[in-house]
């Protein structure tokens, strides 16, 4: 035992004089050539340092991009749970822009409830026009940002819920349609899956796809919340033989989407392709887009009043700039794009001015993941929301911030094989379904304070945001003060 001891301690020796001469030889690094060996702690600190914060040193309420709290919501709803708290609320509702749900003096009965209603997407102006049930359904991750379990996951969860399931603009796989869930098929900038090999829309493949009976939209991607201006990166590690199929592309070799697609540069075109797509697929289109600037949406709205309803986007989907994504440039995830807060709000107050309420439908994306979050966008006028980074906390993810790197260690953003085994499609759909349905029982809830019978009642009388003094105003009164400010976004 002594003699092994002595020979662990010259290896250790042997290794510190080694990084020694290293550091002190090396001129790249300023910090381990003036600290020659303990420079490493430096290192080392920092990156543990996001654990411990996490685990450790952050309160409920302090961490981003979700908190504490948040992702526990979502976890116990997955695991179909208790969801109740005690004692008191750790919320500051104090807090600038925080949401106050108006509660009713003689709120709805539960045997006065009635079951939410469902909407027709494309109705009158699609040949397929597609009925939803879910208010909640799932935002777009595609297979190769997501691997093989985790997109079986969802679309085997979504097939439970009867919700929707996204597919992501990385194409359709054989995952997506194994679960038996209603899918939207994403058209992002590079057109994966439907693309000609100099990056156009293949018609042909459009048409193929759209065969498909559990296809029952097709969103234009024009561009999301995490990187404005910047189309979708899939890191050359990610792309193994099975994706580069589905999409269309070289192996191994980093996926980088055209920051706009090249058909589109203006309103008109823009419409122009939704028709297109609409022709040749017979199924309801729309689009997605992060909004800058309210004035881009008032020139699309002109057009389509000029040109007639039938030529309007059959669904809008509003992300937020504080949306995610598996790989973003820091300095567009960080700065680029109005929060859905305030561009939700100034969104279907356009459209409702224009007159096109009733015949495009909004969905809501971006960093909604429990009730109040879902029931605000309700309030707001949404249609619908989807979510992403919810449904990956319900199937595990633990915010490891690993997206990019493949090296997830629950195995829901990597393609590693190791890693993958901790992730069971089939339990892991029932967290999915469970979320679900405990999402809904919620906003339900949350309706039934505010004396309405069933969700889709709920409207922006309902809630009161919180101002810098601390006090809240009626979501509609405030509404009305931004469209009522002359030549703001002019």
């Amino acid at each position: 035992m002594p003699k092994l001891f002595a020979l662990l301690l010259l290896i250790l020796i042997v290794i510190i004089i080694v990084t020694f001469i290293f550091d002190i030889s090396q001129s790249k690094n300023a910090i381990l050539r003036n600290y020659p060996v303990v420079g490493h702690f430096r290192y080392l600190f920092s990156n543990l340092g996001e654990f411990f914060r996490q685990y450790f040193f952050a309160m409920d309420r302090e961490e981003m991009p979700f908190n504490r709290a948040e992702r526990e919501w979502v976890n116990r709803a997955s695991k179909d749970k208790d969801n109740t708290i005690a004692f008191g609320s750790t919320k500051n509702l104090n807090t600038p822009g925080s949401i106050i749900f108006i509660n009713c003096l003689f709120p709805t009965l539960d045997s006065d409830a009635v079951q939410t209603k469902s909407i027709s997407i494309g109705e009158g102006y699609s040949k397929n026009p597609y009925t939803a049930n879910s208010i909640f359904n799932i935002s777009g991750m595609s297979y190769g940002s997501i691997s093989k379990p985790a997109v079986l996951a969802l679309s085997g969860g979504a097939k439970k819920a009867n919700c929707w399931m996204n597919t992501g603009e990385g194409g359709l796989s054989p995952y997506h349609l194994k679960g038996g869930a209603d899918l939207v098929f994403q058209i992002g900038t590079a057109k994966y899956g439907v693309r000609n090999d100099d990056g156009s829309l293949n018609d042909q493949k459009l048409a193929d796809i759209a065969k498909h009976d559990q296809v029952k939209m097709f969103e234009i991607k024009i561009s999301q919340g995490a990187k404005p201006g910047k189309g979708g990166i899939l890191p050359g590690i990610k792309v193994n033989t099975e994706i580069s199929k589905i999409r269309g592309i070289p192996k191994g070799v980093d996926s980088i989407s055209p920051n706009r697609h090249i058909e589109v540069s203006s309103s008109s075109e823009l419409l122009d392709m939704i028709n297109h797509v609409r022709n040749i697929s017979e199924k309801p289109v729309g689009f997605k887009t992060v909004i800058g600037h309210i004035r881009f949406l008032e020139d699309l709205l002109d057009e389509i009043n000029k040109r007639g309803h039938e030529s309007a986007p059959d669904f809008i989907t509003i992300d937020g700039g504080d949306g995610g994504t598996g790989a973003a440039p820091m300095e567009l995830m960080d700065n680029v794009g109005l929060p859905l807060r305030e561009s939700l709000p100034r969104v279907l107050s356009t459209i409702i001015q224009y007159g096109l309420k009733d015949r495009i439908k909004v969905i809501a994306s971006g960093k909604m993941i429990t009730p109040s979050d879902v029931a605000w966008a309700i309030c707001t006028g949404a249609d619908f929301v989807t979510s992403a980074r919810g449904f990956m906390f319900s199937i595990g993810c633990i915010q490891s911030l690993k997206c990019n790197k493949n090296t997830c260690p629950t195995g829901i953003t990597t393609h590693n094989k190791r890693l993958q085994k901790g992730l069971n499609p089939k339990s892991k759909s029932v967290k999915v379904a469970n979320y679900v349905k405990n999402m809904t029982k919620a906003i339900e809830v949350i309706a039934h304070s505010c004396g309405v019978e069933e969700v889709r009642l709920l409207n922006r009388t309902h809630v009161r945001i919180v101002q810098t003094d601390g006090k809240s105003i009626p979501m509609d009164e405030l509404s009305s003060r931004y469209h009522n400010i002359k030549g703001e976004d002019k």
